[in-house]
């Protein structure tokens, strides 16, 4: 087999990189109840350390790099980070996740730097909704920085809404129209049991097919064709819509079959799965004086060690030592 071809015959080409573990938001899903421990700076790999590794990860088969957090845009000098990564041979696709916090200050650089597609997570269209979720005063500037991300041309421009029963669910339509009006891809993102001191509880999830059939009732909608650039989200468009609508079924509808990521930490760790805790050390071989070969190899580790699924439940507890802020989602 290949080297990025794991022992599931799948063909690993997707690598979610998460530049620090930090955030300036405290989102009830993604940071934990009690006990937040940041990394220390000299924990965190170097953007010369992530360059490297990166470097192997495209020699592997690797053709597809989406930068995440905690909140990538929080790291000092990122958009170098990203200007870097965008030149890196081998690589078809660079993409950022963000809260939106600065993107309308930040999105001209990003943009320059070489990155046009972006996701922006925003739970709720309620400006008071939406600081009871995150801890934060600040939709304004997460509503103004889609908007300059629109001006800017970056396409697709996706928006991520963590779908929780009891405190979004009321806003489903508002998002479809939001669909309708701006050309956004709406991501509708099954609530998920990360990290032990998480809130999750099993009435607050909603399935991806409870939301479709509620929306269903709001107008008809097609299936979109996939590209080869997708994740793992179902892509539908409203009739006459500027933008599109998308699930992902984490629970519901396991796309484990299709998996084609490992996730790299802030802390040099490549996670083969995001539901389980199994990890590649790939930072003190690298600090060690490891070669490109030996790093290659520790990539080819990680995705020998994918597991064929999870086993995550709807029902279930919350799994995992890490929360999702210390992963990167």
């Amino acid at each position: 087999m290949a080297g990025n071809v794991d022992h599931h015959n799948r063909k690993i080409t997707y690598l979610r990189v998460s530049v620090t573990d930090r955030c300036n938001l405290r989102c009830i899903y993604c940071v934990p109840v009690k006990d937040l421990k940041l990394l220390n700076h000299g924990d965190i790999l170097s953007y010369e350390e992530i360059l490297k590794v990166l470097q192997a990860a495209t020699e592997i088969g690797i053709e597809k790099v989406r930068l995440t957090g905690g909140e990538p845009l929080v790291r000092r000098n990122v958009v170098h980070l990203v200007e870097s990564v965008c030149q890196l041979p081998g690589l078809k696709d660079v993409s950022i996740t963000t809260n939106g916090v600065h993107l309308k200050k930040r999105g001209q650089e990003i943009f320059d730097a070489g990155v046009h597609r972006i996701n922006v997570s925003l739970d709720t269209l309620n400006p008071a909704k939406y600081a009871n979720i995150t801890g934060r005063d600040r939709f304004h500037d997460v509503w103004e920085g889609l908007q300059e991300a629109e001006a800017l041309g970056f396409s697709p421009i996706k928006v991520n809404v963590v779908a929780i029963r009891g405190i979004n669910d009321d806003e489903l339509f508002a998002f479809a129209q939001l669909s309708r009006q701006r050309p956004y891809h709406i991501r509708f993102i099954e609530y998920m049991p990360i990290g032990q001191d998480s809130q999750w509880k099993p009435e607050k999830y909603i399935s991806s097919d409870d939301i479709k059939s509620e929306l269903e009732t709001f107008g008809p909608f097609h299936e979109v064709p996939r590209s080869t650039l997708d994740g793992p989200a179902e892509r539908y468009r409203f009739e006459s819509a500027r933008g599109e609508i998308g699930f992902i079924s984490g629970l519901s509808h396991h796309f484990c079959p299709a998996c084609n990521r490992l996730r790299l930490t802030a802390d040099g760790k490549l996670r083969p799965c995001l539901f389980a805790d199994d990890e590649v050390d790939i930072k003190t071989p690298l600090r060690t004086g490891c070669s490109q070969e030996d790093l290659k190899g520790l990539f080819e580790e990680a995705i020998a060690r994918k597991p064929r699924q999870h086993d995550v439940k709807s029902q279930g507890k919350s799994v995992g030592h890490r929360p999702m802020s210390a992963i990167g989602g």
